[in-house]
C-alpha cells in the first residue's frame, strides 16, 4: 500500500529536523548543530538535536504507519496530537513527572520537548541492575494523581465528558484490543514465539476458563471509561535516575479502566522479577509493593480532600473502588505478561537473556504467571497476597 501524505506532512530527516529547529527559533541560524535519529520504537521518528553549548531538544514525529511492520500497516497521525494533549494535561497535574512540551504541530505530527538524555530508560537500567530508589514512589504518585483528577471522582462529570471527546483514540485502542486482549489467546498470525513455547501457547488457546476471564477484561477495556489513561505505561516509557522520574510516549492515551495503567507497570516489573537472582529479585518486589501502597495513599488522600462526587463521603465506597481497581490491575498485568511473551511485541527483559535455556525457562514462567494472575484476580485481596503468589510460583519452577 502506498502512503498518501497529508498536505504539509513530510517525514523528517536529520538535516530537515535541524532546519526545523532553527526555523522555530530554538537555535540561532549560525549555530552548529549535532543531530542524531535515536528512535528505536515501533511507531515514530525521534531526533536528538544539540548545539556546541550543549543546549538540546527532542523532536518527535509520528509516522503514518507502524514502523515495526512497514507501510502495510497504516496508522493515524492524530496520535501525535493525542500525545501532546496528554502531556499538556499531565503538566497541570504532575509537572515533575512528564517532560516539558515546547511546541506541537498537528498537521506535521510533530512534538518538540525537553531532552531527557540525563536520565536512563527504566527498562534498560533495570536490566543492568541499576537501583532507582524513587521509581515506584514516583510512579505510584503519578498514577494516583493522573487517574484521580481525570475520573468522575476528581473532575466535574460534564468537564470529564468534554475531555473524553478530546481523547477519542480508536486506531491505537484497536492495536491494544487486538495485540493485548485477543491475538495472544488465539492461534493468530501476529503471534511470535519460539518453537519450545508452542505447547504452552496451545494450552492458553485451549483454556476456556482463562479465555472467559480475558473476555471480561477486554470488555472492561472497551467499555469502562473511568479515567484518562497513559495507555502504554511500560518501563520503556519511563525515564529515570536516582532522583527524577519522567513518563513519556502517551500516544495510546484514552479513557479506560484505571487498573490498566497500573497493571501494565506491574507486569513490566514482574518481567524483571522472573529474570533475577533471589537477592536482586527483592528489589523488584519492593517496587511492586511501593507502587501500590503509594498509589493507594495518594488516591485516598485526594478522595478525602478533592472529590467532586457527593457519594465519596459514603462509608465503604473508597474501599470498594480501590478493591475494584486492584482486581483489574492483577488481571490486566496477567494479559500483559502473556502478550509480551507470545504476542507480536516482546520485551528486552526476556528476549535479551543470553543463555537460550534460561530465556525459554523465563518465558514459560511468564506465561504461567500471567495465567495465574488472570484466574486469581478476585482471590488476591491485597498487594501482600499478590507478592506471595508471584514469589511462590517463581521459586517453585
Amino acid at each position: 500500500m502506498s502512503i498518501v501524505f497529508k498536505t504539509g506532512y513530510e517525514p523528517l530527516t536529520e538535516s530537515t529536523a535541524q532546519q526545523l529547529a532553527k526555523n522555530l527559533g530554538f537555535f540561532e541560524d549560525h549555530s552548529l548543530l549535532y543531530c542524531k535519529e535515536i528512535g528505536d520504537g515501533n511507531l515514530n521518528l525521534v531526533f536528538h538535536i544539540q548545539d556546541e553549548e550543549n543546549k538540546s531538544i527532542i523532536i518527535k514525529q509520528a509516522l503514518p504507519y507502524a514502523k515495526v511492520v512497514g507501510e502495510s500497516w497504516p496508522l493515524t497521525l492524530y496520535r501525535a496530537t493525542i500525545e501532546g494533549n496528554y502531556l499538556k494535561n499531565a503538566t497541570t497535574i504532575v509537572p515533575n513527572f512528564v517532560p516539558k512540551i515546547y511546541y506541537t504541530d498537528e498537521e506535521r505530527a510533530i512534538t518538540i520537548m525537553e531532552d531527557l538524555s540525563n536520565l536512563k530508560i527504566a527498562r534498560n537500567g533495570l536490566i543492568e541492575l541499576n537501583h532507582f530508589p524513587l521509581l515506584s514512589v514516583h510512579i505510584g504518585e503519578y498514577l494516583a494523581k493522573t487517574l484521580f483528577y481525570t475520573s468522575d471522582f476528581g473532575l466535574n462529570q460534564q468537564e470529564k465528558k468534554k475531555l473524553q471527546q478530546k481523547f477519542s483514540n480508536p486506531e491505537l485502542c484497536k492495536i491494544t484490543e487486538d495485540l493485548v486482549f485477543t491475538d495472544p489467546f488465539f492461534n493468530s498470525d501476529t503471534n511470535s514465539f519460539e518453537a519450545e513455547l508452542r505447547s504452552d501457547a496451545e494450552e492458553i488457546w485451549n483454556n476456556h476458563t482463562l479465555k472467559l476471564e480475558v473476555a471480561k477484561l477486554k470488555y472492561n477495556f472497551l467499555t469502562q471509561g473511568e479515567a484518562l489513561l497513559h495507555g502504554d505505561l511500560h518501563t520503556g516509557s519511563i525515564f529515570v535516575n536516582h532522583t527524577e522520574t519522567k513518563v513519556i510516549d502517551p500516544e495510546f492515551a484514552f479513557f479506560g479502566p484505571m487498573g490498566f495503567d497500573i497493571g501494565q507497570f506491574f507486569a513490566n516489573l514482574l518481567f524483571q522479577a522472573l529474570t533475577r537472582s533471589l537477592e536482586d529479585r527483592e528489589v523488584i518486589f519492593t517496587h511492586l509493593h511501593q507502587t501500590w501502597e503509594t498509589f493507594e495513599v495518594h488516591f485516598s488522600e485526594l478522595w478525602q480532600r478533592s472529590s467532586t462526587e457527593p457519594f465519596t463521603k459514603t462509608e465503604g465506597y473508597l474501599e470498594h473502588v480501590l478493591q475494584g481497581i486492584f482486581e483489574d490491575t492483577i488481571g490486566f498485568a496477567g494479559c500483559e505478561l502473556i502478550r509480551r511473551t507470545i504476542g507480536l511485541a516482546h520485551v528486552a527483559d526476556l528476549d535479551g537473556i543470553g543463555a537460550y535455556e534460561n530465556k525459554i525457562r523465563s518465558k514459560k514462567l511468564a506465561l504461567s504467571l500471567g495465567q495465574k494472575l488472570i484466574l486469581n484476580q478476585k482471590n488476591l485481596p491485597n498487594i501482600i497476597k499478590l507478592e506471595a503468589l508471584c514469589k511462590h510460583l517463581i521459586e517453585e519452577i
